[in-house]
Protein backbone atom coordinates (compact mmCIF):
# COMPACT_ATOMS: atom_id res chain seq x y z
CA UNK A 1 0.00 0.00 0.00
CA UNK A 2 1.22 3.42 -0.65
CA UNK A 3 2.73 5.50 2.39
CA UNK A 4 0.19 8.25 1.15
CA UNK A 5 -2.80 6.01 1.35
CA UNK A 6 -1.91 4.96 5.03
CA UNK A 7 -1.74 8.32 6.27
CA UNK A 8 -5.01 9.17 4.60
CA UNK A 9 -6.28 5.67 6.22
CA UNK A 10 -4.83 7.21 9.61
CA UNK A 11 -6.34 10.78 8.72
CA UNK A 12 -9.77 9.92 7.60
CA UNK A 13 -10.89 7.02 8.74
CA UNK A 14 -13.51 7.00 11.79
CA UNK A 15 -16.36 5.09 13.57
CA UNK A 16 -19.83 5.84 13.35
CA UNK A 17 -19.88 6.39 17.11
CA UNK A 18 -17.63 9.20 16.73
CA UNK A 19 -20.84 10.72 14.80
CA UNK A 20 -23.48 11.27 17.77
CA UNK A 21 -26.94 12.64 16.75
CA UNK A 22 -26.67 15.82 18.74
CA UNK A 23 -23.05 16.59 17.49
CA UNK A 24 -24.22 16.69 14.38
CA UNK A 25 -27.21 18.78 14.93
CA UNK A 26 -24.86 21.14 16.25
CA UNK A 27 -22.77 21.18 12.86
CA UNK A 28 -25.52 21.39 10.68
CA UNK A 29 -26.18 25.14 10.59
CA UNK A 30 -27.36 26.10 7.06
CA UNK A 31 -26.28 22.51 5.75
CA UNK A 32 -29.23 21.10 4.01
CA UNK A 33 -29.06 17.25 3.57
CA UNK A 34 -31.26 15.14 1.39
CA UNK A 35 -31.62 10.74 2.05
CA UNK A 36 -31.84 8.84 -1.35
CA UNK A 37 -32.93 4.93 -1.66
CA UNK A 38 -32.66 3.35 -4.61
CA UNK A 39 -35.37 0.62 -4.55
CA UNK A 40 -36.54 -2.29 -6.54
CA UNK A 41 -39.15 -4.81 -5.68
CA UNK A 42 -37.42 -4.28 -1.82
CA UNK A 43 -41.07 -3.60 0.00
CA UNK A 44 -39.96 -5.99 2.80
CA UNK A 45 -37.35 -3.50 3.82
CA UNK A 46 -37.86 0.00 2.14
CA UNK A 47 -40.57 0.59 4.62
CA UNK A 48 -38.69 0.23 8.00
CA UNK A 49 -35.83 2.42 6.45
CA UNK A 50 -37.54 5.44 6.06
CA UNK A 51 -39.36 5.10 9.15
CA UNK A 52 -35.82 4.42 11.45
CA UNK A 53 -34.59 7.82 9.67
CA UNK A 54 -37.59 9.74 9.72
CA UNK A 55 -38.33 8.81 13.57
CA UNK A 56 -34.69 9.03 13.96
CA UNK A 57 -33.11 11.44 12.45
CA UNK A 58 -36.26 13.76 11.33
CA UNK A 59 -34.30 17.46 13.23
CA UNK A 60 -31.12 16.54 10.77
CA UNK A 61 -32.51 14.85 7.20
CA UNK A 62 -34.11 17.48 5.44
CA UNK A 63 -35.45 15.36 2.51
CA UNK A 64 -35.98 11.44 2.29
CA UNK A 65 -36.67 10.29 -1.13
CA UNK A 66 -37.00 7.22 -2.68
CA UNK A 67 -36.32 6.58 -6.24
CA UNK A 68 -38.16 3.59 -7.46
CA UNK A 69 -36.21 1.58 -10.46
CA UNK A 70 -38.98 0.17 -11.90
CA UNK A 71 -40.52 -2.18 -8.99
CA UNK A 72 -42.91 -5.22 -10.17
CA UNK A 73 -44.30 -4.92 -6.66
CA UNK A 74 -45.50 -2.42 -4.20
CA UNK A 75 -42.40 -1.24 -3.30
CA UNK A 76 -43.38 2.64 -4.20
CA UNK A 77 -46.44 2.45 -1.89
CA UNK A 78 -44.77 0.79 1.27
CA UNK A 79 -41.83 4.11 1.00
CA UNK A 80 -44.78 6.32 0.79
CA UNK A 81 -46.68 5.41 3.42
CA UNK A 82 -43.75 5.36 5.74
CA UNK A 83 -43.15 8.78 4.70
CA UNK A 84 -40.76 9.14 1.68
CA UNK A 85 -41.00 10.79 -0.99
CA UNK A 86 -41.21 8.97 -3.62
CA UNK A 87 -40.49 9.24 -7.49
CA UNK A 88 -40.83 7.01 -10.49
CA UNK A 89 -37.04 6.87 -12.36
CA UNK A 90 -38.30 7.29 -16.08
CA UNK A 91 -40.76 10.08 -15.09
CA UNK A 92 -37.56 11.90 -13.79
CA UNK A 93 -36.16 13.72 -16.59
CA UNK A 94 -38.45 12.69 -19.33
CA UNK A 95 -37.11 13.96 -22.09
CA UNK A 96 -33.98 11.71 -21.78
CA UNK A 97 -33.54 8.28 -23.00
CA UNK A 98 -34.73 6.02 -20.52
CA UNK A 99 -31.47 3.63 -19.34
CA UNK A 100 -31.16 0.73 -17.02
CA UNK A 101 -29.52 0.01 -13.26
CA UNK A 102 -28.89 1.67 -9.96
CA UNK A 103 -26.05 4.11 -11.01
CA UNK A 104 -29.18 6.31 -13.34
CA UNK A 105 -31.73 5.99 -10.11
CA UNK A 106 -28.73 7.05 -7.90
CA UNK A 107 -28.44 10.15 -10.96
CA UNK A 108 -31.63 10.80 -11.44
CA UNK A 109 -31.96 11.50 -7.56
CA UNK A 110 -29.94 15.11 -8.00
CA UNK A 111 -32.74 16.42 -9.84
CA UNK A 112 -35.18 15.82 -7.71
CA UNK A 113 -33.41 16.53 -4.35
CA UNK A 114 -31.76 19.56 -3.24
CA UNK A 115 -29.94 19.27 -0.13
CA UNK A 116 -26.45 20.43 0.13
CA UNK A 117 -25.05 17.06 0.79
CA UNK A 118 -26.84 13.47 -0.31
CA UNK A 119 -26.80 10.27 1.27
CA UNK A 120 -27.09 7.27 -0.23
CA UNK A 121 -28.57 4.10 1.47
CA UNK A 122 -29.14 0.70 -0.07
CA UNK A 123 -33.08 -0.08 0.54
CA UNK A 124 -32.22 -4.23 0.88
CA UNK A 125 -30.93 -3.81 4.62
CA UNK A 126 -32.06 -5.82 7.26
CA UNK A 127 -32.22 -4.42 11.02
CA UNK A 128 -31.36 -1.06 9.60
CA UNK A 129 -29.82 1.26 12.30
CA UNK A 130 -30.02 5.09 12.05
CA UNK A 131 -25.89 5.23 12.84
CA UNK A 132 -25.47 3.94 8.85
CA UNK A 133 -26.73 7.55 7.98
CA UNK A 134 -25.07 8.93 10.79
CA UNK A 135 -21.89 7.45 10.19
CA UNK A 136 -21.36 8.37 6.62
CA UNK A 137 -22.57 11.87 6.97
CA UNK A 138 -20.80 12.81 9.99
CA UNK A 139 -17.16 13.77 8.01
CA UNK A 140 -19.04 15.80 5.69
CA UNK A 141 -20.57 17.78 8.33
CA UNK A 142 -17.37 17.73 11.05
CA UNK A 143 -15.16 19.04 7.74
CA UNK A 144 -15.70 21.07 5.20
CA UNK A 145 -12.54 20.25 3.37
CA UNK A 146 -14.12 16.65 3.14
CA UNK A 147 -16.35 15.80 -0.64
CA UNK A 148 -17.27 12.17 0.00
CA UNK A 149 -17.32 9.86 2.74
CA UNK A 150 -18.03 6.19 2.07
CA UNK A 151 -19.24 3.68 4.35
CA UNK A 152 -17.30 0.38 5.32
CA UNK A 153 -18.83 -2.51 7.55
CA UNK A 154 -18.73 -6.46 8.61
CA UNK A 155 -21.43 -7.86 5.81
CA UNK A 156 -23.27 -10.66 7.85
CA UNK A 157 -24.65 -13.83 6.16
CA UNK A 158 -26.72 -15.92 7.77
CA UNK A 159 -25.49 -15.27 11.17
CA UNK A 160 -21.65 -15.48 9.59
CA UNK A 161 -19.85 -13.08 10.81
CA UNK A 162 -17.90 -11.59 7.57
CA UNK A 163 -19.53 -13.71 4.55
CA UNK A 164 -20.07 -11.10 2.04
CA UNK A 165 -18.23 -9.20 -0.35
CA UNK A 166 -17.35 -12.00 -2.98
CA UNK A 167 -17.44 -9.34 -5.90
CA UNK A 168 -15.63 -6.52 -3.83
CA UNK A 169 -12.72 -9.19 -3.12
CA UNK A 170 -12.62 -10.66 -6.67
CA UNK A 171 -12.91 -7.87 -8.58
CA UNK A 172 -13.07 -4.57 -7.24
CA UNK A 173 -10.24 -4.85 -5.23
CA UNK A 174 -7.66 -6.25 -7.61
CA UNK A 175 -8.90 -3.52 -10.18
CA UNK A 176 -8.14 -0.64 -7.60
CA UNK A 177 -4.51 -2.21 -6.35
CA UNK A 178 -3.84 -2.56 -9.88
CA UNK A 179 -4.94 0.80 -11.73
CA UNK A 180 -5.55 2.68 -8.96
CA UNK A 181 -3.61 2.60 -5.76
CA UNK A 182 -4.62 5.61 -4.03
CA UNK A 183 -7.62 3.89 -3.57
CA UNK A 184 -6.69 0.89 -1.79
CA UNK A 185 -7.64 2.03 1.49
CA UNK A 186 -11.27 1.78 0.90
CA UNK A 187 -12.71 -1.90 3.18
CA UNK A 188 -15.87 -1.47 1.04
CA UNK A 189 -15.13 0.83 -2.35
CA UNK A 190 -18.74 -1.28 -3.61
CA UNK A 191 -20.72 0.18 -0.30
CA UNK A 192 -23.55 1.08 -0.83
CA UNK A 193 -23.81 3.56 2.23
CA UNK A 194 -22.07 6.75 1.47
CA UNK A 195 -22.32 10.46 1.15
CA UNK A 196 -21.19 13.11 -0.77
CA UNK A 197 -21.32 17.35 -1.35
CA UNK A 198 -23.71 18.10 -4.28
CA UNK A 199 -21.16 20.53 -5.75
CA UNK A 200 -18.87 17.47 -6.37
CA UNK A 201 -21.20 14.93 -7.27
CA UNK A 202 -22.86 16.84 -10.26
CA UNK A 203 -19.95 17.67 -11.40
CA UNK A 204 -19.00 13.72 -12.36
CA UNK A 205 -20.58 11.57 -14.45
CA UNK A 206 -22.58 8.17 -13.20
CA UNK A 207 -22.11 4.62 -14.56
CA UNK A 208 -25.85 3.18 -14.98
CA UNK A 209 -25.40 0.02 -13.57
CA UNK A 210 -23.69 -2.05 -10.50
CA UNK A 211 -20.42 -0.10 -11.83
CA UNK A 212 -21.60 2.95 -10.17
CA UNK A 213 -19.92 2.99 -6.89
CA UNK A 214 -16.15 1.97 -8.68
CA UNK A 215 -16.80 4.51 -11.00
CA UNK A 216 -17.66 7.00 -8.50
CA UNK A 217 -14.77 6.72 -6.72
CA UNK A 218 -12.29 6.69 -9.58
CA UNK A 219 -14.04 9.86 -11.03
CA UNK A 220 -14.25 12.18 -7.86
CA UNK A 221 -10.10 10.90 -7.44
CA UNK A 222 -9.63 12.79 -10.12
CA UNK A 223 -11.59 15.42 -9.75
CA UNK A 224 -10.94 16.75 -5.69
CA UNK A 225 -8.08 14.11 -4.65
CA UNK A 226 -7.81 11.42 -1.99
CA UNK A 227 -7.92 13.73 1.21
CA UNK A 228 -11.58 15.02 -0.07
CA UNK A 229 -12.25 11.43 1.28
CA UNK A 230 -13.18 9.62 4.01
CA UNK A 231 -14.35 6.48 5.50
CA UNK A 232 -16.33 5.68 8.37
CA UNK A 233 -16.51 2.22 10.40
CA UNK A 234 -20.52 1.54 10.20
CA UNK A 235 -20.23 -2.15 12.01
CA UNK A 236 -21.92 -4.72 10.82
CA UNK A 237 -24.76 -4.46 7.69
CA UNK A 238 -27.22 -7.26 6.32
CA UNK A 239 -28.67 -7.91 3.21
CA UNK A 240 -30.03 -10.43 1.19
CA UNK A 241 -27.37 -12.43 -0.22
CA UNK A 242 -27.23 -12.59 -4.41
CA UNK A 243 -27.00 -16.06 -6.43
CA UNK A 244 -23.43 -16.20 -7.95
CA UNK A 245 -24.80 -15.80 -10.99
CA UNK A 246 -26.31 -12.65 -10.30
CA UNK A 247 -23.23 -11.69 -8.91
CA UNK A 248 -21.36 -12.55 -12.06
CA UNK A 249 -23.43 -10.06 -14.28
CA UNK A 250 -22.58 -7.15 -11.67
CA UNK A 251 -18.72 -8.38 -11.55
CA UNK A 252 -18.95 -7.98 -15.59
CA UNK A 253 -20.59 -4.62 -15.34
CA UNK A 254 -17.88 -3.67 -12.34
CA UNK A 255 -14.95 -4.36 -15.23
CA UNK A 256 -17.06 -2.94 -17.81
CA UNK A 257 -16.70 0.56 -15.70
CA UNK A 258 -12.80 0.13 -15.17
CA UNK A 259 -12.73 -0.58 -18.48
CA UNK A 260 -14.11 2.99 -19.50
CA UNK A 261 -12.17 4.80 -16.61
CA UNK A 262 -8.24 3.24 -18.07
CA UNK A 263 -9.11 4.13 -21.72
CA UNK A 264 -10.35 7.85 -20.55
CA UNK A 265 -7.60 8.39 -18.26
CA UNK A 266 -5.09 7.08 -20.90
CA UNK A 267 -3.85 3.66 -18.41
CA UNK A 268 -4.55 1.37 -21.69
CA UNK A 269 -4.76 1.61 -24.78
CA UNK A 270 -7.76 -0.25 -26.55
CA UNK A 271 -7.49 -2.22 -29.91
CA UNK A 272 -11.33 -3.76 -29.19
CA UNK A 273 -14.57 -2.97 -27.94
CA UNK A 274 -14.90 -5.05 -24.84
CA UNK A 275 -17.95 -7.52 -25.26
CA UNK A 276 -21.59 -6.51 -23.37
CA UNK A 277 -22.30 -10.61 -23.62
CA UNK A 278 -21.74 -12.75 -20.69
CA UNK A 279 -22.19 -16.46 -21.15
CA UNK A 280 -23.05 -18.59 -17.72
CA UNK A 281 -24.18 -22.12 -17.04
CA UNK A 282 -26.98 -24.16 -15.74
CA UNK A 283 -27.52 -27.57 -15.27
CA UNK A 284 -30.77 -28.87 -17.37
CA UNK A 285 -32.27 -31.80 -17.86
CA UNK A 286 -29.62 -32.54 -20.83
CA UNK A 287 -26.38 -31.21 -19.52
CA UNK A 288 -25.45 -27.26 -19.39
CA UNK A 289 -27.83 -25.05 -20.45
CA UNK A 290 -26.14 -21.80 -21.67
CA UNK A 291 -27.61 -18.26 -20.19
CA UNK A 292 -26.31 -15.26 -22.10
CA UNK A 293 -27.07 -11.92 -20.75
CA UNK A 294 -26.39 -8.02 -21.53
CA UNK A 295 -24.01 -6.78 -19.13
CA UNK A 296 -23.26 -3.82 -21.08
CA UNK A 297 -23.89 -0.15 -19.40
CA UNK A 298 -24.70 3.39 -19.77
CA UNK A 299 -23.01 6.54 -18.27
CA UNK A 300 -25.21 9.50 -17.51
CA UNK A 301 -23.10 13.02 -17.84
CA UNK A 302 -22.14 15.40 -14.54
CA UNK A 303 -25.62 16.73 -13.53
CA UNK A 304 -24.61 20.50 -14.37
CA UNK A 305 -24.39 19.69 -18.21
CA UNK A 306 -27.76 19.03 -18.41
CA UNK A 307 -30.27 21.72 -19.21
CA UNK A 308 -33.57 22.35 -17.03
Amino acid sequence: MLPEVHGWLRRRTSSAGDWPLRDLLAAKGETTVSVVLPARDERETVGEIVGVIRRELGGLVDELVVIDSRSTDDTALVAARAGARVHAQDEILPQLKPLDGKGDALWKSLAVTSGDVLVFVDADIRKFRSSLVLGVLGPLLGDPTVAYAKGCYDRAIDAAGNGGGRVTELVARPLINLHWPELAGFVQPLAGEYAGRRSALERVPFVTGYGVELGLLIDLLELAGLDAFAQVDLGAREHAPQSTEALGGMAGQIMLAAWSRLERQGKIRAFHEPSVRLAQFRRGQEGHDVLVRDVGIGERPPMLTIEA
